[in-house]
């Protein structure tokens, strides 16, 4: 099977403007998002992102979709390939501030910033935000059954509130690092996690002693 050209460059045209629309809601806010804005940044004509996006809220949604996509090739994916268990749960958490400190989106996190911007904005957007905001909490969720599930977790671990605080301590780290001290926010959330595993852990020798 062959691809048109065309199409190739189209796709990766598209992608190279969310990368960027994503960049942009982290540094100015999503609702300022606009067609105008990114063609303006990336130098090209409003016509041309017109022909991908009708109107700035289909912008507005394919940047929450890109951002999305960005999250699981950055931070899920590479956790995946640890053991399932207890240190799963570790390298997603890991995975998640190594992205953080290495400041891929010069605003911080996409999605920190912009829970608390559509707090109060009804509408498809923030529809879109919760969607993906209650399928990362479900996803948490189902690591930390599969780690009681091996006895790498206490059986009476409380499942819902383990996955909280491991988020908790992801946005804690997003955010502070912004007006703190970054390497000492990201170094609390690390050892947060860590030592909060390891107590609920039968077998704490699967862990690290330290933080990595």
């Amino acid at each position: 099977m062959t691809v048109d050209g065309r199409v190739a460059r189209g796709d990766r045209t598209r992608t190279a403007a969310l990368d960027a629309a994503v960049v942009l809601a982290t540094e100015a806010g999503l609702h300022g998002l606009s067609l105008a804005q990114l063609a303006d940044t990336l130098g090209v004509s409003k016509s041309g992102l017109f022909a991908h996006w009708r109107s700035k809220e289909a912008l507005q949604l394919a940047a929450i979709d890109r951002a999305v996509e960005q999250w699981r090739e950055r931070i899920v994916a590479p956790a995946l390939h640890a053991p399932r268990g207890v240190r799963r749960l570790l390298a997603l958490h890991e995975a998640r501030i190594d992205f953080y400190a290495a400041r891929v989106l010069p605003g911080g996190c996409f999605f920190a910033n912009t829970q608390f911007e559509y707090n109060a904005r009804p509408g498809p957007v923030r529809e879109r935000l919760a969607d993906a905001f209650a399928r990362w909490t479900a996803f948490l969720e189902e690591l930390v059954q599969q780690a009681v599930d091996a006895g790498e977790l206490a059986a009476d671990t409380d499942v819902a509130q383990l996955a909280y605080e491991i988020d908790a301590l992801g946005m804690s780290a997003a955010m502070h690092s912004r007006l703190l001290d970054p390497d000492a926010a990201y170094r609390h959330a690390r050892h947060g996690l860590l030592i909060r595993l390891r107590a609920l852990c039968p077998d704490p020798t699967l862990l690290p002693e330290g933080p990595s």
